[in-house]
């Protein structure tokens, strides 16, 4: 008994078969006997028998996939899938049963040796097995056609697919089912889709110009291509992996744990998933991309090739479930469900609307998102993390700092902020709470900095969100970097608050910094004030965005990165090189950014959606995407953010120790600084939220406003509240996010951060609140108060990290 009924896919694009399938087969054949995939005659299997190998059919998966490909090489690309399929099952046969990490870490250490950079370069050791003889024989077939920067790129998504297998092999020594975020994150890498995706290039000759490959479009194209398809796999493969071969990284299982629901309802939210993401590549394909090659201006050939490699995708995503359909790996009757239509009619971008499609189910779990009534109005759910937040004792200078460089810049100009709502803001207590540790100078730096990024944001939203004017977002970004040389004297003469403001952050920042350092930090600058144009175009198209799209946008438009490089470039916390590029340390600041992100779209989610007109909340995304109440949607936003933190800690205590064996003591106290740096910042930013007047209510108090944190109430004794005006709600609307804050509980004092035992510094806990950078949706009525009616104007109080 199957343990669910397969859903109806979301099928947009027919099927092709390249009709060079059976020559395929026959080399396929060949080459896996003379790699060692197949035993010789007579002999014993080392993996797959040869009615396994055939059952299998990866010519068949091959000629659906890559219907275009030309004989040669549709033979090479299928060489490759018969190598990552035997890779596959020999990890599981030698380390993933036996639990051999020790021995699956020295495995994997020598298979990069195999690709070396250089075409004309022998791997330096002579191949064991199957798997290190195939790897050295394709790539020495492949990387010949293709130029040194697909070269780069295909071995960066060889070493993800072959490196994060020590990923799933922990989570099965630990009997881990990891949380839905980290699953998607970390399936691309394993789940070997990118690495298809990079094949799609090889087969049909249409190698991606460097200068695209690595924008957004071309990015997301790439993810929502791999999700779709891993999440795919996990529905067809879901009997196979859970049943035989004891597998906890399977999308439908992490469904089914996190939400606490059976396989089939997790089988059909994985697909409701898989059919978001496709929606999300055709969203992509034709919204994004086509001024992505106008702003380019490749050639007629570059450009063609370009829209060759989606159909590309489109051709691999269609024929991967043909062959799931017919291939005997993941059922014992391979053909079962081969004689089922496939879709048919007009191909290509843009034509999905006249293509016959799967009749939509309706929403399960409960209402619409849209049904929001007043017999269930909305409430944030309680927010914590398990670090205390302490308060920096130059918070009254920093405060009266703010205030004084604020003015000089024009920030509080007619047409900007309002003094009074600018004061009940209080962002100099944001940042002596963010950044408890930091010096004078260094505190008054990282303040004007996070002031800075508050102001651009609003205006942003209120002169450019609100009009759906790209051009001119186009060319007011634009213009900012012009204010950002890698020569700090050569900047452009400043027009605008937000311009002088610019230009005297970077003439106290830049000069510190090697060159190197500046054009890095300059990017990171450009990523946060850049994507604001994401959140213009799903605001001219009245889009509620992809769910994962969302929360992996939010930790760029969210501030964490712009903030997490203020700490190394304004601060000086530096993490040891060896470490910053690794997949922890990546993931360990995407769980941050993650933590602040959903914070935020929580507790500002009645100012932005219920009051306001923002569609990018997560709230939003997820009460769309399962068809639940928004409370229920915030429960499970909820949840997210405490599973996020939870990881946080878990990278901390499992995975950056390993890291740590060839670092001096002084790098080993560097990385240490910097996670307690990381941890302070998300206790002080929820601090922040109880005591900003952003989240008060007219009266002055948010109902159930707990407690501050000691240090906060120490302050306070000393020195008397900060001042805070009363700040009236925008007309029209309720008090905003955070008129009722989620509450937390003081905990007892812990230890000190370290990076093995103890998995965080406990204290006393804050309140949880929006947090940091990117919370303008929820402040565009305050904004436009103070450009208009300075007697009803709310500062805005900051954006979610």
């Amino acid at each position: 008994m199957p343990p669910f009924d397969l859903p109806d896919f979301y099928l947009p694009h027919p099927a092709r078969l390249n009709p060079h399938l059976e020559r395929s087969r026959a080399h396929s054949a060949r080459w896996a006997r003379d790699m060692g995939v197949l035993p010789p005659d007579g002999a014993a299997p080392l993996i797959w028998t040869e009615q396994d190998y055939a059952a299998h059919d990866y010519a068949l998966l091959t000629a659906y996939t890559h219907p275009d490909a030309p004989a040669p090489v549709l033979d090479l690309v299928n060489d490759w899938y018969v190598w990552v399929f035997y890779f596959d099952d020999h990890f599981l046969e030698h380390y993933k049963r036996p639990r051999d990490m020790a021995g699956a870490r020295a495995y994997l250490a020598r298979l990069p040796s195999f690709m070396p950079a250089d075409p004309g370069e022998a791997p330096p050791a002579e191949p064991r097995d199957p798997v290190e003889r195939g790897l050295a024989d394709l790539w020495a077939r492949t990387v010949p056609l293709m130029s040194g920067q697909w070269r780069a790129r295909f071995a960066e998504s060889t070493r993800n697919l072959l490196q994060e297998s020590l990923w799933e092999l922990s989570n099965i020594d630990e009997g881990r089912v990891p949380n839905p975020i980290d699953y998607v994150q970390m399936r691309r890498k394993v789940g070997g889709a990118p690495w298809s995706a990079d094949l799609v290039e090889v087969a049909l000759g249409a190698e991606l110009p460097a200068g695209i490959a690595a924008t957004r479009p071309l990015r997301v194209l790439k993810d929502t291509f791999a999700d779709a398809v891993h999440l795919r796999n996990d529905l067809f493969s879901y009997r196979r992996e859970t049943e035989e071969e004891d597998e906890l990284n399977n999308g439908v299982l992490v469904v089914q744990r996190f939400f606490d629901v059976g396989p089939q309802r997790a089988a059909d939210t994985v697909n409701d998933l898989l059919t978001s993401r496709l929606r999300q590549f055709e969203n992509t394909a034709g919204t994004e991309l086509p001024p992505l090659l106008d702003e380019h201006a490749p050639t007629p050939e570059a450009r063609l090739g370009v829209l060759r490699y989606v159909r590309g995708l489109q051709d691999w995503q269609s024929g991967a479930h043909a062959w799931h359909l017919r291939s005997g790996r993941y059922t014992d009757r391979g053909a079962e469900g081969a004689g089922r239509p496939l879709p048919s009619g007009p191909l290509g971008l843009g034509t999905s609307a006249v293509r016959p499609r799967v009749p939509e189910r309706p929403p399960r779990g409960g209402p619409p998102a849209a049904a929001r009534t007043a017999a269930e109005p909305f409430e944030a759910p309680r927010l914590t993390v398990p670090y205390g937040a302490r308060l920096n004792p130059r918070v009254d200078a920093v405060r009266a700092h703010a205030g004084t460089w604020a003015a000089e810049m024009g920030l509080l100009d007619q047409g900007g902020w309002d003094r009074d709502a600018f004061d009940a803001a209080d962002y100099g207590l944001f940042a002596a709470l963010t950044h408890p540790d930091a010096s004078g100078a260094g505190l008054e730096l990282v303040n004007d900095w996070h002031l800075w990024g508050f102001y651009v944001d609003d205006l942003f939203a209120e002169r450019f969100t609100r009009a759906c004017d790209a051009v001119g977002a186009r060319a007011f970004v634009a213009r900012l970097a012009e204010f950002m040389p890698a020569d700090p004297a050569a900047g452009a003469v400043p027009a605008a608050p937000a311009e002088r403001a610019l230009a005297d952050l970077w003439a106290r920042t830049a000069p510190a910094m090697t060159v190197a350092d500046r054009r890095e930090f300059a990017a990171v600058v450009g990523r946060f004030v850049g994507s604001r144009l994401w959140e213009l175009a799903g605001h001219a198209q009245r889009r509620v965005p992809d769910p994962v799209d969302h929360i992996e946008m939010r930790r760029t438009t969210g501030g964490a990165e712009f903030s997490t490089g203020l700490l190394r470039h304004c601060l000086q916390d530096e993490v040891p090189a060896a470490v910053l590029g690794t997949g922890p340390m990546r993931a360990l600041v995407d769980a941050f950014a993650d933590v602040g992100g959903l914070h935020h779209d929580l507790l500002a989610y009645r100012r932005e959606v219920e009051d306001g007109e923002e569609l990018d909340n997560a709230v939003l995304a997820v009460a769309g995407f399962l068809g639940c109440a928004p409370r229920r949607a915030a429960e499970i936003v909820g949840d997210l953010a405490a599973a996020r933190t939870r990881e946080f800690d878990r990278i901390v205590t499992a995975e950056l120790p390993a890291l740590t064996d060839g670092l001096d003591p002084a790098a080993r106290d560097r990385l240490t600084g910097h996670i307690e740096g990381l941890r302070r910042w998300m206790a002080g930013d929820l601090e922040w939220a109880a005591t900003t007047g952003r989240y008060r209510a007219p009266s002055g108090s948010p109902s159930g406003s707990p407690a501050a944190s000691p240090a906060l109430a120490r302050h306070r004794s000393t020195h008397g509240p900060p001042r805070r005006p009363r700040v009236p709600p925008p007309p029209g609307g309720g008090g905003g996010p955070g008129t009722r804050p989620a509450r937390t509980k003081p905990t007892a004092p812990g230890g000190p951060i370290v990076l093995s035992g103890s998995t965080g510094f406990a204290g006393p806990k804050g309140l949880g609140g929006p947090v940091g950078l990117g919370t303008s949706a929820a402040d565009l009525g305050a904004f436009k108060g103070a450009l208009h009616s300075p007697k009803h104007s709310t500062m805005p109080g900051g954006r979610g990290s």
